[in-house]
């Protein structure tokens, strides 16, 4: 450029308009454009005209002159405006008549008034080629205001905001597609529109939740994954809903096509059944429904990139498997066979989440998601995110399902990208999926492209749409089917024949006739059921320790560096660790032995959660904090016997999306511990769904084996409703087929040994959740802690009898069986009592589910008075492990089972601290029966 500046394009009243400026710049930098205030920046002050007299004294001696600025202004404006808000006008829907808010005359300006401006004055890095106002005026109308639109200006970054403008603005992301490409693109269009004419012509009236009206769904999905293939990325990772869901498992997971007939061949007669099909109902396992279902494929890109590509797994509740889908990529970037915290490469694997238009900004759990996306624990470098618009939820339109103009506006909120672009125009859509990639990649952030277009049939093929929506079908009906669309534009440009065009379609049907005639004339293929084992699990798996290896690693997880400050009252409780190994360890020191135990055989471990890097109830400890630098150090990553990596982290205030994390994550991380745990039992209210239809059925429905943990607090302290109960009564009713192991435990041993055969069925088919009630003002009970020689020798228990009366089973006549806090209390008001009652035997019921019935056969035997079996709880008689524990107690014996707890209530417990001590005094009162007459046989005190 040499020695030219930017003032030489100004002259006349422009040059004064820019000098005016100038004095607002110098009074307050922050009132100027961003890009005029760099133009000050660089340059410095305009020149005054050569007399001396600056534009503004001028000015007031010519009307003339005040009415050029007042067109340099509206023209400033005009730019402005088209930069910021020509979304408005884009012609983004198939359907609507767009705004027309960048007409001219609105603006008090003509085609005559912008070409006598220079183009710097209204966009100061306009292209020397650039002459004009009205040739700035027309680039970026064609930029900003077609078939696609943009929204970049609530992003504070200002690095990537003026990357994302000038991409659009130079069209540096911006290639033209060669003709190849285009008869290419028109090919997987083809594969999808027929894909779905021939479900609808074959399988009449049957859901299948078609994506036509949105078929560039396949192509653009198809050109992330290419693009992930040319860079490396090893796995790309893609949650959607029902929605084109058959078609992206065709044309993107390479589902056989006579696999997906044979579904709907197989399915229930929908008249004789009311039923949605499920081809596993046919055969005997529970399977679930076509279009719930996700796929695994390797692809390889021309011979030499190699990716895994999965759909996953997704029930009915939609967005819920978004949160879950960022766990298996999180998991796919990480390398564990690490000591200290895995190592993440987010250049590894990225995933891709189809949402709908309706669920994006009416689930909360899509906010709940977004929100992790940049948080140290759980972000993956940045989500494609694609709004499959169809413009209607259900029935629902969208004025009636939002609060917003878009359905993409929640993103916002999050400085996502928003790219809108029309459904009916592939090649923008092309286009979209080039700048939200190259985002992904340059910023390492979550990227959104609306896909607007509609739907072309009813929510599903045996709805009617008409009945709610008469307009918009009507239009519908008559709009052309995409394919149509591009084969007409590429006709025009000479690009493709109608012969092409023609035999491109019939090699496409003739391939499902194919796979379809296949499908009928083969015999169908049996399911394999799945053999479900009914046998009580047997813990055979040594869970013990030597104890010369506990005291060393105990060293170690008590050891911090030279000159690291650990807070003084902490310290003091972290020392009483070094000699509790001589005396008794508490249920916190006894997870960091498991820990440490389970590191060093070589599994790694992962956990999550609110507070827990200390714990709720400050018990935990394992990340420390030097309270005079505020620097941080976490032993169970500096453990020299540790073969594996160990990552704690703080979860944000989400249940719902953390939980799915942390499913998503155990799914794909097959050889990892993976532990949440809920600050109360009650949160796990919150993620109630992904309980429900993932962690649950997850292996009946899908074969999709987990191994997660889940810690949920529980216990009555008298602390009032909230944070009382876990809900164990949840769990159990959800238990069925050995899908998860629950427990209710009452020793640190008894979860030292849980935890290390939970870490032992890492990576096999025994592999199972595991639902953990764990303690409160248990943690620093003495009487749940536990002696080193129960961790070196022996392993878990499914019942503990109660310590020191063993000896009452023969002559007992009342078998008492517990579980949980409430043996902690028994025992206590026993030994309060100082009671020898040789009638009463107390067994703690460790396990719930899968139900011990073997030894508490074998149990039983050894009881030959006894005359009745009491469950007591703590719950009240709805909730807790009674509805679940007494048909299988009754099974067990013909002597009576009955009940003492709380009677039938709606809320979990008292409000008062003083109405549950009298709750908790009358429980244990009734446990034990005692009365004037029996006390003193008994050898007690007797209650007043």
């Amino acid at each position: 450029m040499g020695s030219k500046t930017p003032w030489q394009d100004f002259y006349g009243p422009n040059l004064g308009y820019v000098q005016q400026l100038y004095e607002q710049y110098l009074q307050d930098r922050a009132s100027i454009d961003q890009e005029v205030r760099s133009l000050f920046d660089r340059w410095g002050a305009p020149p005054e005209y050569p007399d001396g007299e600056s534009y503004p004294e001028k000015m007031q001696q010519s009307s003339d002159d005040l009415a050029i600025m007042k067109k340099v202004v509206a023209a400033f404006k005009l730019v402005q405006n088209i930069r910021i808000n020509g979304h408005l006008a884009a012609k983004t829907n198939p359907f609507a008549n767009e705004e027309q808010v960048f007409n001219l005359s609105k603006y008090g300006l003509s085609k005559e008034d912008l070409q006598a401006i220079p183009a710097k004055i209204v966009w100061s890095k306009a292209p020397d080629e650039f002459h004009t106002a009205w040739d700035v005026m027309m680039h970026l109308r064609d930029a900003y205001i077609g078939s696609t639109a943009y929204q970049f200006m609530h992003i504070n970054n200002v690095e990537e905001r003026h990357w994302l403008n000038h991409m659009v603005v130079t069209g540096a992301l911006k290639r033209i597609l060669t003709n190849e490409e285009q008869v290419s693109l028109l090919k997987k269009l083809t594969e999808a529109d027929e894909f779905e004419q021939f479900l609808h012509r074959t399988f009449v009236g049957q859901k299948r939740f078609s994506i036509e009206g949105l078929e560039m769904l396949v192509p653009m999905i198809d050109e992330l994954i290419r693009q992930g293939a040319h860079d490396g990325v090893r796995h790309v990772l893609i949650g959607m809903a029902h929605r084109g869901r058959l078609n992206v498992l065709a044309h993107i997971l390479g589902k056989p096509y006579e696999k997906i007939f044979s579904e709907f061949h197989h399915s229930p007669n929908k008249e004789l059944v009311p039923s949605e099909g499920s081809i596993g109902m046919n055969y005997g396992w529970t399977g679930d429904v076509k279009y719930h279902l996700g796929a695994d494929r390797e692809i390889e890109e021309d011979h030499s990139a190699r990716l895994r590509v999965t759909l996953a797994n997704n029930p009915s509740h939609l967005e819920f498997v978004d949160s879950v889908v960022e766990g298996y990529t999180r998991a796919a970037q990480e390398d564990r066979q690490v000591a200290g915290p895995p190592q993440q490469d987010i250049t590894k694997a990225f995933a891709i989440l189809v949402h709908g238009d309706a669920a994006f900004p009416g689930e909360g759990i899509v906010a709940e998601t977004l929100n992790l996306s940049r948080l140290r624990g759980y972000h993956t470098g940045g989500t494609i995110h694609i709004i499959a618009n169809n413009q209607i939820g259900f029935t629902t339109e969208s004025e009636d399902s939002r609060s917003t103009r878009y359905a993409s506006d929640l993103a916002k909120g999050f400085e996502i990208p928003i790219v809108h672009v029309n459904a009916d125009d592939p090649n923008a859509c092309i286009q979209a999926i080039y700048l939200a990639y190259e985002y992904r990649k340059t910023f390492k952030k979550d990227f959104l492209i609306d896909l607007i277009g509609y739907r072309r049939y009813g929510h599903n093929e045996m709805d009617d749409p008409n009945v709610t929506q008469p307009l918009l079908y009507a239009k519908v009906a008559k709009h052309p089917r995409i394919p149509a669309l591009y084969i007409d534009k590429l006709l025009q440009n000479g690009i493709i024949s109608e012969q092409a065009v023609n035999e491109m379609k019939q090699n496409v049907r003739e391939q499902l006739n194919y796979a379809y005639e296949k499908m009928k004339n083969e015999e169908k293929e049996q399911e394999t059921q799945v053999q479900i084992n009914q046998d009580v699990e047997e813990f055979n798996v040594n869970t013990s320790v030597p104890a010369a290896k506990l005291t060393e690693l105990n060293k170690e997880i008590l050891a911090s560096p030279e000159g690291f400050s650990v807070y003084p009252k902490l310290e003091k409780i972290l020392q009483r660790r070094v000699d509790a190994l001589h005396g008794s360890i508490d249920w916190a020191h006894a997870e960091t032995l498991a820990f440490a135990t389970i590191l060093a055989d070589g599994i790694p471990i992962r956990m999550t959660g609110q507070d827990t890097e200390r714990g709720t109830f400050a018990q935990r400890h394992v990340v420390l904090h030097d309270y005079r630098t505020g620097k941080s150090f976490t032993p169970l990553q500096h453990l020299s016997q540790a073969r594996a990596s160990f990552a704690v982290y703080n979860s944000p205030l989400s249940e719902a999306s953390v939980l799915g994390f942390e499913y998503g994550y155990d799914v794909l991380a097959r050889d990892t511990l993976v532990l949440w745990e809920a600050q109360f039992g009650d949160f796990a209210n919150a993620a109630q769904v992904h309980i429900d239809t993932f962690l649950a059925p997850g292996r009946a429905k899908w074969r999709q084996n987990s191994n997660l943990v889940l810690l949920l607090p529980h216990g009555y302290e008298g602390q009032g409703a909230e944070h009382s109960n876990a809900r164990p009564e949840r769990f159990l009713q959800l238990s069925g087929e050995q899908n998860w192991t629950v427990a209710n435990l009452t020793s640190a041993a008894q979860y030292f040994h849980l935890l290390r055969w939970q870490a032992s069925r890492v990576g096999t088919e025994d592999a199972r959740p595991l639902i953990l009630m764990t303690p409160k003002s248990l943690l620093r009970n003495p009487r749940a802690a536990s002696r080193l020689t129960e961790f070196s020798e022996g392993g878990f228990k499914q019942l503990l009898e109660q310590p020191g009366l063993e000896g009452n089973a023969k002559s007992a006549e009342r078998l008492i069986l517990c579980s949980g806090k409430i043996a902690i209390d028994l025992e206590a008001e026993w030994e309060k009592l100082q009671l020898n009652n040789k009638t009463i035997h107390i067994v703690r019921v460790e396990q719930l589910y899968p139900f011990p019935a073997k030894a508490l056969r074998q149990l039983i035997t050894r009881c030959k008075q006894f005359k009745e079996i009491v469950w007591v709880q703590e719950e009240p008689q709805n909730m807790g492990a009674w509805s679940y524990i007494e048909p299988q107690l009754r099974t067990l014996s013909q002597v009576p089972v009955r009940y003492i707890g709380r009677p039938v209530r709606s809320s979990p417990a008292e409000g008062s601290p003083e109405v549950h001590k009298a709750e908790q005094h009358r429980i244990l009162k009734e446990a034990f029966l005692l009365t004037e007459s029996n006390a003193v046989k008994a050898g007690g005190q007797a209650y007043e």
